[in-house]
């Protein structure tokens, strides 16, 4: 039987927090639609004290970026690229028109279209994340979206040029240095001197993601995302100081980032604990990385591998680490995860940055329900049906009475009209 030997806060405490800040997105959100171009001005200036003349920047201020980055940052940011390329275009060609003939004269098929236009969020603040434009740019682009763009906020009053340089390099169409929930706002929305797209996608703060919560059908979303998560499956073959360096790697993301272990030995367990304490006396970024732990660090101390998946199961978290004797045991069995990590050679950060899985991926409790971004969520799987006269006037027979058992006799009447015209005289 699974037992608790670390727990986080209770959902009470976090629900709490999440309705603030509804509250805070939906009254911007007005703002915008109400004042457009001004209110986002303001609460640019506001948030992040940045009023340029243009948001938008020209190819010319972007070309003058792109040749102030240094060769060995380019080249970095390349080669992450052609990896998330490559198992993108691996993605896509996996995805196939379908066409078939299921009775003599009817052919159903479908097509997989993508998206017209999307609008991307790169983060920035105290870790401007480049990768995130390889993850929703570059993918989306491999997807064939033909408009995508891109914001990014400005970090402490300048622009970010690793992240402009791998928004370009990304492909995307326009690069705006806007932030918050403002950028979100402005481009599903749009302003006056932005067009409104028809998807959003990328990570963000607890007030970006949920602006894409409110935001959701008036424009599409990659998905529901919260802060981020990672759980470690271990056994006794794991040792300690990497449990807690990749636990703690992940906290430093922001103070309510859960991490959680599971373990089959309490050993191990007192152990990490142990280690987690002397990390956070030399990590740079522990005034982050200790209150993620203390407020959201779960351990559960299980008795059997099988007993663990269970629990990760019932986690269904983000990114899942497998530090044991046999993962592949949870590559074949296990079913709620955004992306798994087997074997202590491979760690969340290579899929963060540069491994070529996508780093969006689904938070509090989505990944019993979705997967996280890729090519697919910028394609829309439409269907068609084509039908020769003759079968036309057999099917319509059968679909006139199934029409009649419901009482929709105007339906009724569309297939009796194709029996009359197209059957045998």
């Amino acid at each position: 039987m699974a037992k608790f030997l670390k727990v986080g806060k209770s959902q009470e405490e976090i629900a709490q927090n999440d309705a603030q800040v509804s509250e805070v997105v939906s009254g911007i959100i007005k703002r915008i639609e109400n004042e457009g171009d001004a209110a986002v001005r303001e609460l640019s200036e506001k948030f992040d004290k940045w009023s340029p003349e243009s948001f938008r920047l020209t190819n010319e201020q972007i070309e003058e970026i792109m040749s102030g980055i240094d060769e060995q940052t380019i080249e970095d940011i390349k080669f992450a690229q052609t990896q998330v390329r490559t198992f993108a275009q691996a993605q896509r060609e996996s995805m196939k028109d379908v066409e078939v003939e299921t009775l003599p004269g009817v052919i159903l098929g479908h097509k997989n279209i993508p998206v017209s236009s999307v609008g991307c969020y790169i983060p920035g603040g105290r870790y401007p994340m480049v990768a995130s434009a390889h993850m929703s740019v570059l993918t989306a682009k491999v997807a064939g979206v033909k408009r995508v763009i891109a914001c990014t906020p400005p970090i402490q009053g300048e622009i970010p040029a690793a992240t402009v340089a791998a928004m370009h390099l990304a492909g995307a169409d326009e690069i705006y240095i806007l932030g918050g929930v403002q950028a979100m706002v402005g481009m599903a929305v749009g302003t006056e001197t932005i067009a409104p797209v028809d998807m959003l996608v990328g990570p963000g703060n607890a007030f970006v993601a949920e602006a894409k919560r409110q935001l959701f059908g008036r424009v599409g979303i990659d998905l529901f995302a919260g802060p981020t998560e990672t759980l470690v499956v271990a056994d006794e073959t794991a040792d300690a100081e990497m449990i807690a360096t990749d636990l703690l790697g992940q906290g430093e993301h922001g103070p309510t980032s859960p991490g959680a272990l599971i373990t089959t030995s309490e050993k191990l367990a007192n152990e990490t604990v142990e280690e987690i304490e002397r990390q956070l006396q030399i990590l740079p970024t522990a005034d982050i990385a200790r209150v993620s732990w203390e407020d959201y660090g779960q351990i559960i101390l299980v008795d059997s591998i099988e007993e663990a998946l269970v629990e990760a199961d019932k986690l269904a978290y983000e990114h899942v680490e497998i530090l044991t004797e046999d993962p592949d045991y949870f590559l074949n069995n296990m079913a709620n995860y955004g992306c798994l990590f087997l074997g202590p050679e491979t760690n969340v950060a290579y899929g963060d940055k540069v491994i070529g899985t996508n780093h969006t991926l689904p938070t509090k409790g989505a990944a019993r329900y979705t997967g996280g971004l890729w090519v697919g969520k910028f394609l829309k799987t439409c269907t068609y049906q084509k039908v020769t006269p003759e079968a036309s006037a057999y099917v319509g027979e059968y679909a006139a009475r199934l029409c009649q058992l419901e009482n929709f006799a105007g339906h009724a009447e569309q297939a009796l009209l194709r029996v009359r015209r197209y059957g045998k005289k």
